[in-house]
């Protein structure tokens, strides 16, 4: 493992943190947790923690030695000062002497100990941090140690391969026991450099920022030597079909298979996935012993919040028969429900819990990859991330010996400890969470205010446009909900393309929102036949492209959807000269209710929306006076020629959408946004 300490790029944090009050200690301590936090193989979303002990003022401005360790909610990876909270020392090493500690107590009182009261909760691994003596303390799930510690004879391992500078401690779960068992090991052996907590990961410590994260890199290398001088991970490989389906077309099969039930979550309770594949993801979900070594646990106590204590194992697809794949994996997910709720059963005998839900976090699927899980795209990308460390940890545990995990126990202890859950917070669901929204259409002002609607509102945006740098502008203004790719709608292989990918990056699809289109103008009689198919092509057969590509997607799901059409004011009510835009415009309105009627019964809800004189940031005044004149309007009449006499913007055509996608009980509904307009009304 590459050293990355640079003594150029330490004194610029100095330097940098000093011109912010932050002293040389902190900011140290700032650029060692960020080489840390940045590397992977290391820690990951959040995990290991690392702290310094120095002195600060108090509130009375007394210097005072307290103890800098990571806040609970911080990332190594791009941690600040504030990151460090900072607890009086003294307090804390006082406490060692008691014989018990709970958890709540332990909490409160570290909190109670803090030298701002606003900062975030110190690390569950405090109290470790403050038993060890050294300056600096930095701990890490490095995947190389967590593949010599899981094994059976784990401990034995770590000694043979880091030698006499380490010592090792039996699992403990964290908190106060395991900083007493820790600190005391140490004290029996206080020449040592690194101490290794079984199946858990390292701890190492020095008198200087540089000295405890050179030990990191030193023992961590070592253990990569070891297993890089075995024999490859190298598994028999199973059966496979001759023509294996793609992600995209399992990726619907296995999120609506996962879907939670209404007992468990109230709704459709759908998950957003993440696909991964690799030569390594394929070397271990294509082995013909997969249903053995990946699954007997997690590689630390510390992923079982965000990955369940195994994951789901499905069949190989065969892109043949996908009806088969599918009842596979209807049984596959029943099995880990069951399995998962006899895990319960048996582990939470009196200890007042309650059953978290029974869905997996990671598919691993034969011949293809793996998927991710989670409410939304962050936490898919966390899962699948984890994963991925995970197949490299047991790949590489399983070269030098036998991969093995902790006991069900051992980790129902952990999964269900309250300080764990904490992590993950209990915050409410935004209304759209959990679901996949793509709008055609999406570079322009009705389809980039839909787009960013649904964003705010929870759901996981993807932005179609034929110019693929508008798509990627809305998307870029949204922020991490967003996806752009370019799409031509008029091109049946485009739309495909894009839901491909869509499924491919997300799961599968729960609204759409069909809404590019484009108005041409002309005299009825004297129209040429091209500028008519022209406007069929975008007005009529992209909308039928895309709900077909949606319902292909929802029927694999089988959780239901939304289908929103923007079908515009000319459907119902024709201007003169506008023919060629009202005629496909009008036969978009009849194809909405044509899909209401025939897809209702399997959950899909279809709604369209009759929008007319729009004013959106994208109109000049001149554009608007140049339709004005086009529609026998006054400029005036444009902007508020309606019964409220107001102006009717893109937004108000984005909250259309948005009441439709939320209207559960509705289908064959058409919302009219126009301020009021008598004479396009529906009767």
């Amino acid at each position: 493992m590459q050293n990355l300490w640079s003594d150029i790029d330490a004194q610029d944090f100095i330097r940098r943190y000093e011109a912010k009050g932050v002293g040389e200690d902190l900011a140290l301590r700032v650029y060692t947790s960020r080489l840390i936090g940045g590397n992977p193989e290391l820690v990951a979303h959040g995990g290991g923690n690392t702290s310094v002990k120095t002195i600060l003022p108090d509130f009375l401005g007394e210097e005072t030695e307290v103890l800098c360790v990571k806040g609970s909610g911080w990332d190594l990876g791009n941690i600040e000062p504030q990151g460090l909270p900072a607890v009086r020392m003294a307090q804390l090493s006082a406490v060692r002497s008691r014989d018990t500690l709970s958890d709540e107590d332990m909490v409160a009182f570290q909190r109670s100990n803090l030298l701002d009261p606003t900062a975030p909760n110190p690390s569950i691994e405090t109290l470790l941090h403050a038993y060890l003596p050294h300056k600096f303390v930095d701990h890490s799930h490095a995947t190389a140690i967590l593949s010599l510690v899981d094994q059976p004879d784990g401990m034995a391992l770590v000694q043979k391969v880091l030698g006499s500078k380490i010592a090792v401690v039996p699992y403990v779960m964290a908190g106060f026991q395991l900083a007493k068992v820790t600190a005391d090991v140490f004290e029996a052996n206080p020449e040592v450099e690194g101490i290794v907590l079984h199946k858990h990961g390292l701890f190492t410590f020095g008198e200087s920022a540089k000295q405890s994260y050179d030990r990191m890199i030193t023992f961590v290398s070592k253990a990569e030597d070891f297993i890089s001088a075995a024999k490859p991970f190298s598994p028999a490989k199973a059966n496979m079909p001759a023509r294996l389906a793609s992600a995209s077309d399992i990726a619907p099969i296995l999120r609506g298979a996962a879907a939670l039930e209404a007992s468990e979550r109230g709704d459709h309770g759908r998950w957003i996935m993440d696909y991964r594949t690799s030569d390594a993801v394929r070397t271990f979900v294509d082995g013909a012993a997969l249903c053995d070594y990946g699954a007997r646990g997690v590689i630390t106590p510390d992923h079982i919040i965000r990955l369940k204590n195994r994951p789901l194992i499905v069949p190989a697809p065969d892109a043949e028969n996908l009806a088969a794949f599918k009842d596979a994996v209807q049984a596959a997910v029943t099995a880990f429900k069951e399995d998962y709720s006899r895990y319960y059963a048996e582990n939470s005998g009196g200890k007042g819990t309650t059953r978290l839900d029974t869905a997996p976090r990671v598919v691993l699927v034969p011949g293809v990859g793996l998927f991710g899980m989670g409410k939304s795209r962050k936490e898919a990308s966390v899962a699948a991330d984890l994963a991925e460390a995970s197949i490299d940890c047991v790949s590489n545990a399983e070269r030098i010996g036998t991969f093995e995990a902790l006991t069900e126990a051992e980790l129902f202890d952990m999964e269900y400890w309250s300080l764990e859950q904490a992590k993950l917070g209990k915050g409410g669901e935004k209304p759209l969470q959990r679901q996949v929204a793509v709008i055609t259409g999406g570079g322009g002002a009705i389809g980039a205010a839909t787009a960013k609607l649904m964003a705010e509102n929870g759901a996981e945006v993807v932005v179609l446009d034929l110019d693929q740098s508008k798509a990627a502008a809305t998307a870029d203004e949204i922020g991490g909900h967003a996806m752009a790719l370019a799409c031509d709608v008029t091109d049946a292989a485009s739309i495909e393309a894009a839901f491909d990918k869509v499924c491919a990056q997300f799961g599968g699809v729960d609204i759409v929102v069909s809404n590019a289109g484009a108005a041409w103008q002309g005299e009825i009689g004297t129209l040429d036949d091209a500028i008519l198919r022209k406007s069929f092509e975008l007005n009529f057969f992209a909308h039928q492209n895309v709900a077909k590509c949606a319902v292909k997607v929802m029927k694999a799901q089988g959780t239901g959807g939304a289908l929103l059409f923007n079908a515009s004011k000319q459907a119902v009510n024709p201007g003169k000269n506008f023919g060629a835009y009202g005629v496909p415009k009008a036969a978009t309105l009849f194809l909405s209710r044509q899909y209401a009627l025939e897809y209702g019964a399997i959950g899909i809800r279809v709604g369209a929306v009759n929008a007319d004189r729009i004013r959106s940031g994208l109109l000049t005044d001149d554009m608007i006076k140049d339709r004005s004149t086009a529609r026998g309007l006054t400029e005036g009449d444009y902007l508020a020629g309606n019964l409220l006499g107001r102006e009717v913007t893109a937004y108000d055509v984005a909250q259309a959408f948005l009441h439709q996608a939320l209207a559960q009980a509705t289908t064959a509904n058409v919302t009219t946004v126009d301020g009021g307009n008598i004479s396009a009304a529906l009767r």
